[in-house]
């Protein structure tokens, strides 16, 4: 008997139910946040562990149906949209409490009646964010109740038609607001920016019905744009800090322009006094540099520190307009040129290159780093390299990406042999 091993008293059962289950004990603002975490998928899915569990994701406050969170594994358009609405009502019908962010980007959903009801429910709470994105399909027109919507502090819509009431007021409260492949009129467009007072992030992505972009926005920070359009026009934007900009349409080929009495350049900087980040892509460059071109801005961009623009090295009024933009920014860190990859290098000889006063009056006295990219060895574009090379005495690093091999081995002698301000400075050559 003394040999015999002692048995285990088994354990309570409410002991092993409390040890098993420690997660149900936690607090309700950490389970919440468990749930805010997991898929809206995931996170229904829960009221299946016990009947405490049944009802905690009905409190959610972030919504958001996407691929994720709603699996559809047939291929027939009814279908996929018969199950998609039967999910959201269902889930809208138990739902308990505020919802603050609703989300539908489902990438088989059309713009379907449904989505109506869908805001016309959130219009009578407290939405705060708001995206909707229709991947397939016509434009969908926005119902008028989303403008009655006057909690929203970020809106993100993609593949819609927007056309407020007469009655709209704007959203007082919006500071973010993101529209991609959208239709609007001109008016409609210019008085939804002035409507919203505290906005503060702007992005605009392949637009229709509007060209000439007339922006008031006092609290405005951030600004992305690409797409294309005739004219850009900031007003009461002395804040604006963050702007990439860039037109599609190749001017001088698909797009007419008429030319001001004032430079294109003065106009766009003399309202972003406080730009710190700037991207000119596509052919924004060109259009900057299709009229008068000054030698430098009548106000420096003091507190600009990031740079990149996508030039045509083979084209002398983007050279100089780059040239100009430089030499207005005296506190540039980062600098980074992109030569457009859309277009054939010019033969050698046919390009006329800059003079030697073109780079006058030019020094970098806190330019760190540079990166250039696309190019082809053409003379402009060396000269326009070793210019850089030898006025930029803190520079730290040039990374210098060609476009294609050819030619890359001399490119790389010939980057050796220019002479550098900067004892420090590092020449990285990447193959294409």
């Amino acid at each position: 008997m003394s040999n015999m091993k002692t048995r285990e008293q088994p354990k309570v059962p409410c002991q092993m139910d409390m040890e098993v289950d420690r997660i149900s004990a936690l607090p309700g603002h950490i389970i919440d946040k468990v749930l805010s975490l997991l898929t809206l998928r995931d996170a229904v899915r829960t009221c299946i562990l016990s009947t405490k569990w049944r009802y905690k994701w009905v409190n959610l406050t972030s919504l958001i149906f996407d691929n994720q969170s709603v699996l559809v594994s047939s291929q027939d358009p009814t279908i996929i949209k018969n199950k998609m609405v039967k999910i959201i009502d269902h889930v809208l019908l138990l739902h308990n409490g505020p919802i603050h962010k609703f989300k539908l980007s489902h990438r088989d959903l059309q713009g379907v009646c449904d989505i109506d009801r869908w805001i016309l429910f959130l219009s009578r709470g407290s939405v705060k964010e708001f995206i909707l994105e229709i991947w397939k399909g016509q434009r969908y027109k926005l119902p008028s109740c989303l403008y009655s919507c006057d909690k929203l502090s970020h809106l993100e819509l993609f593949n819609c038609l927007l056309k407020p009431p007469l009655s709209f007021n704007g959203f007082k409260i919006l500071t973010s607001l993101d529209l991609q492949h959208i239709t609007m009129d001109q008016d409609v467009f210019e008085d939804l920016i002035y409507k919203c007072p505290l906005l503060e992030r702007l992005t605009l992505m392949n637009f229709e019905g509007f060209a000439h972009l007339k922006i008031h926005a006092p609290k405005l920070t951030f600004f992305d744009i690409v797409g294309v359009f005739e004219d850009v026009n900031f007003e009461n934007t002395f804040v604006l800090s963050t702007v990439s900009i860039g037109l599609y349409v190749n001017i001088g080929n698909d797009h007419e322009l008429t030319l001001g009495t004032i430079s294109k350049l003065i106009k766009f900087f003399a309202s972003l006094p406080s730009i710190q980040r700037l991207e000119v892509q596509s052919f924004f460059l060109k259009f900057l540099a299709s009229d008068m071109v000054p030698r430098r801005l009548p106000s420096a961009c003091l507190d600009l520190n990031y740079l990149s623009l996508r030039i045509n090295f083979n084209e002398m009024d983007e050279c100089l307009a780059a040239l100009c933009i430089l030499r207005s920014s005296p506190c540039l860190l980062e600098l980074e040129l992109l030569a457009r990859p859309d277009e054939e290098p010019v033969p050698k000889v046919a390009a006329k290159n800059l003079q030697e006063e073109d780079y006058q009056n030019c020094f970098f006295t806190q330019l760190r780093f540079i990166k250039i990219a696309g190019i082809f060895g053409v003379p402009r574009e060396t000269n326009f390299i070793s210019f850089l090379l030898a006025n930029s005495p803190m520079l730290e690093r040039m990374t210098v990406k060609p476009a294609s091999q050819d030619g890359g081995w001399e490119l790389l002698k010939e980057l050796l042999r220019f002479r550098r301000a900067s004892v420090h400075a590092e020449i990285i050559y990447l193959d294409p």
